[in-house]
């Protein structure tokens, strides 16, 4: 497999700098996720969906360059998407990979950790930037996709029927006639 590298290509899922003043310096404050392909095989069959497992190999880095969190001496991150097992704007930026691609994702402070950030590692509203190679794409099969999409909705719908089934239950059971006293009624209106 032949893998296309030099100029990046750039896919946005929506793209917006913002000036900001701090005091006398200018500084650039993404609004929106940014994804920059690095690296991308010339053959592409299966991209990554909601649902799926993807193992892969991250660097994220603060703004500034300084190193957060890194997979590259470790076993690669198995990130099951839908299950916000990573941050917001991370597991978004995973959606439409292909297995062995690369990619660089900008994520708004919004979309990771936001205000209170990750102390003392990641300063509140911090804008980061992670290096993402997929290592492998398992697509959900059909039995993950009932339990993860179908199963759901119907729990949804069988709670209340059961709450109701038994607020009927209890609600029978206070209004009914002990069977002890209605004997007992009876004796007496036949001695009369």
């Amino acid at each position: 497999m032949r893998i296309r590298t030099g100029i990046a290509l750039i896919f946005l899922a929506a793209f917006a700098f913002v000036a900001a003043e701090d005091g006398d310096s200018k500084e650039s404050v993404i609004e929106q996720l940014v994804v920059e392909t690095l690296v991308k095989p010339e053959t592409c069959t299966i991209t990554s969906e909601m649902g799926d497992t993807l193992r892969i190999h991250y660097t994220g880095r603060l703004m500034d360059g300084k190193v957060i969190d890194t997979s590259l001496s470790r076993e690669p991150l198995v990130v099951e998407l839908g299950k916000r097992s990573v941050i917001t704007g991370l597991e978004q930026a995973l959606v439409g990979l292909c297995e062995g691609q690369k990619i660089k994702a900008t994520i708004p402070a919004h979309l990771a950790y936001g205000k209170r950030g990750f102390p003392p590692t990641i300063p509140g509203d911090s804008t980061l930037e992670f290096e993402v190679e997929v290592i492998s794409l398992s697509q959900q099969t059909p039995w993950q996709k009932l339990v993860n999409d179908i199963l759901p909705v119907l729990c949804l719908a069988l709670v209340p029927t059961l709450l109701g089934l038994v607020g009927l239950y209890l609600y029978n059971k206070a209004h009914a006639q002990p069977h002890g006293k209605k004997k007992s009624k009876d004796k007496k209106s036949k001695k009369k």
